[in-house]
């Protein structure tokens, strides 16, 4: 389901964009390669301190640690050897770690609000109660599901049968648009990178079926056993509903979706905001792609007409009139069909469920066993309605002095982070004043919306899952579109409370922090502070970090996409961001395959610029006073422990490597050992020194904020 396409940039994505899932992935080979050589000089002995106050906790995880490991050989294997030692990964996973750990504990809090729900017979009709209830009801009525077989989708498939012309197919589309299936473009509503006080409609490319046009590009075994598998995908799903010749149909779709693909831009130039800002009118753009119905399509859609559009990538849309043209109606048709069974197989019988993940979870990302259903209805809960279940998540499950403890920490990052940039020898005195205002209007979010969202128009039955998958779908494109012409809505989450992740949102110049990340261990307001700054600290300064990366810092204190530096202050970070990419490089994730260094430059420079801001800020809290050495661990180890911890996360090798084309987080191993190498703060923590593999001589580590 297309539910939500947002510039915003999170912590995480998982599958999510952010600090993991969309939705995620990422090499000097010696810091690749676990050692087991302690290296010169780095055994860290017992600090002789006067112990801690037995009750002050140090929220590290001590069982985690492996002390086989130096610090400096491996850092990330030092602070979570025995855990990933002795760890599986679940077999309805594809990773699993510490966002992993925190989301199953949500999804169990979720499943017991949803069952006491559920239990209750006298609910009125379109109460939060009764859309929870019967959402719940219809998906895990697994006969009723097998009794419909492809029943659900009739009527849509029949829609498409229909179709006889050109003008007719743009038709279809914008129907299909509705109930979330993908198409070549794609438009979603966000503000005006430009002029952030007004929302605009964006264009952007889509259309594929494997997870990045390298997957259609690229003649090795792993691409091209992708693309048997899909041709696979398309036939299974083609003969359970009844399609003749599906092999041959099957062949012309992935032709397609291959020229597709060749004109689709790269993961790295979507990045630019600059590239990817083309603000043009209606008529511009049907001058472009002559012979493509992009009225008809917007009217099928109830897309208001539109006297402006930003266009994301205009060499793809000007490639589309050719496709058009060359490819038969029957294609095309065939094309949205398989589209629309693919969006949906999921919900519908038995054999349509396995064969979505035979070839979405086992074949892609390596997954051993689909989930339980009640975990896959949970998840279409929150996707559809997720802040009905938020409202009821904050009043059991968020502490209120978590919100106040988080303030006070954002209000000295955001101390600290003032601090830094006043002292920056690389940026002159007309570009930090620029910087300052930003910073100064940072917006921080933390827990839940001050109001919720209205799901009183969205009707929810209790017998029939299709209908409510796309109804709820159908509710969420109409909302954002209604967005068109109004104020800007600056109480909008674009997470729900209870994912565990966080984000920065360019336009609205804003950091949120959802209510199931503020726990440990990003979060413990028992602990010793030093952990709590490497962990939660550092994710707040990460989402600042957001505002100053590479793309981010296009943008200014009001959220317009404007340049505020001088020539020269920008080309000095753009040389030190260039040491950053290749720094990344050079990490060999696994057999051969290597992190794209651009792609993940703006996590990494949040990852870097986040976890140095935080330490500036810990050392600020301590107001000269020593900070205690606990467990035998000092202050300055529990700080940079609580950063590795919270990356503690195994990848399935399929998964591995999908994220390290998709996704514009490094792997978790690289974003501990690839910041800290940058820190002299970690030098003096774990007396690393020259000729340890993770020593990395002064004149080339990178600092830019």
């Amino acid at each position: 389901m297309k539910i939500r396409l947002l510039a915003v940039t999170a912590l995480l994505i998982t599958g999510i964009t952010g600090c993991q899932q969309q939705a995620a992935e990422p090499n000097a080979s010696d810091i690749s390669s676990p050692q087991t050589d302690t290296g010169a000089g780095n055994d860290i002995s017992t600090p002789t301190a006067e112990p801690a106050d037995s009750v002050v906790l140090t929220g590290i995880s001590l069982e985690a640690i492996d002390s086989s490991v130096s610090p400096g050989t491996d850092f990330f294997e030092y602070a979570n050897g025995e855990w990933l030692s002795n760890t599986e990964i679940p077999a309805d996973k594809s990773n699993y770690g510490t966002f992993g750990i925190l989301s199953d504990e949500a999804e169990a809090n979720l499943k017991t609000i949803v069952e006491e729900v559920s239990r209750s017979d006298d609910v009125p009709t379109g109460t939060p109660e009764q859309k929870i209830r019967d959402f719940y009801t219809a998906y895990m009525d697994k006969q009723a599901a097998d009794s419909k077989g492809i029943s659900p989708l009739t009527e849509d498939l029949a829609a498409i049968d229909a179709v006889d012309s050109k003008p007719a197919l743009f038709a279809a589309m914008g129907q299909l648009y509705r109930l979330g299936v993908n198409l070549p473009a794609i438009g979603f509503v966000n503000q005006d990178s430009k002029d952030a006080t007004r929302y605009a409609l964006y264009l952007t490319q889509a259309g594929l079926t494997l997870p990045d046009r390298d997957y259609y590009l690229q003649d090795n075994e792993r691409f091209n056993n992708a693309r048997e598998l899909m041709k696979q995908h398309i036939v299974s799903l083609f003969e359970l509903t009844g399609i003749t010749d599906p092999a041959q149909r099957a062949e012309a779709i992935l032709a397609l979706e291959t020229r597709l693909a060749e004109n689709h831009w790269s993961r790295v130039d979507n990045r630019d905001r600059d590239k990817t800002y083309n603000k043009m009118s209606f008529a511009e753009l049907q001058e472009m792609t002559p012979g493509f119905g992009w009225s008809a399509l917007f009217a099928a859609a109830q897309i208001p007409a539109q006297q402006e559009l930003i266009i994301r990538q205009p060499s793809y849309l000007r490639a589309l009139p050719d496709i058009l043209s060359d490819t038969p109606l029957s294609t095309w048709k065939d094309y949205l069909k398989f589209q629309l069974l693919d969006a949906y197989a999921a919900y519908l019988s038995e054999p349509f469920v396995n064969a979505d993940f035979e070839f979405h979870g086992k074949g892609l990302q390596g997954i051993a066993e689909q989930r339980p259903r009640w975990k896959r209805a949970i998840e279409g809960i929150d996707q559809i309605m997720g802040e009905l279940l938020g409202q009821i998540y904050v009043q059991r499950h968020f502490q209120p002095e978590a919100k106040q403890g988080m303030v006070e920490l954002v209000e000295n990052l955001r101390a600290a982070y003032r601090k830094s940039i006043l002292k920056l020898d690389w940026m002159g005195e007309e570009t930090k004043q620029q910087a300052l205002d930003k910073l100064a209007k940072f917006s921080p979010k933390i827990g839940y919306p001050d109001s919720w969202l209205d799901y009183s128009s969205l009707s929810i039955s209790a017998d029939d899952l299709v209908g409510n998958i796309k109804n709820g779908t159908n509710f969420e494109n109409q909302r954002n579109i209604q967005k068109l012409g109004g104020p800007i809505n600056r109480d909008e989450w674009f997470m729900t409370p209870q994912t565990i992740n966080a984000y920065y949102n360019p336009p609205m110049n804003e950091i949120v922090f959802p209510a199931a990340i503020l726990q440990p261990p990003f979060f413990n307001p028992e602990a010793d502070d030093a952990a709590n700054y490497g962990g939660i600290g550092a994710v707040i300064g990460h989402e600042m970090g957001h505002g100053f990366d590479d793309q981010g810092s296009k943008s200014d204190g009001d959220g317009n996409l404007r340049n505020w530096w001088t020539d020269q202050d920008r080309a000095e970070f753009q040389a030190r961001t260039q040491q950053l990419v290749e720094q990344y490089s050079d990490y060999e994730a696994i057999d051969g395959e290597y992190v794209n260094g651009e792609l993940t430059l703006g996590e990494n420079i949040g990852d870097l610029g986040g976890l140095s801001i935080a330490y500036q800020a810990w050392q600020q809290s301590l107001d000269g006073q020593p900070s205690p050495v606990i467990d035998g661990l000092t202050g300055q180890q529990r700080f940079f422990l609580g950063w590795a911890q919270v990356w503690q996360r195994l990848y399935r090798d399929e998964e591995l490597k999908r994220r390290l084309n998709t996704d514009p987080h490094s792997p978790s191993k690289f974003r501990v050992n690839g910041v800290v190498t940058n820190m002299p703060e970690f030098y003096e923590a774990f007396e690393v020194q020259p000729g340890d593999p993770m020593y990395t001589a002064p004149e080339n580590r990178v600092k830019i904020w």
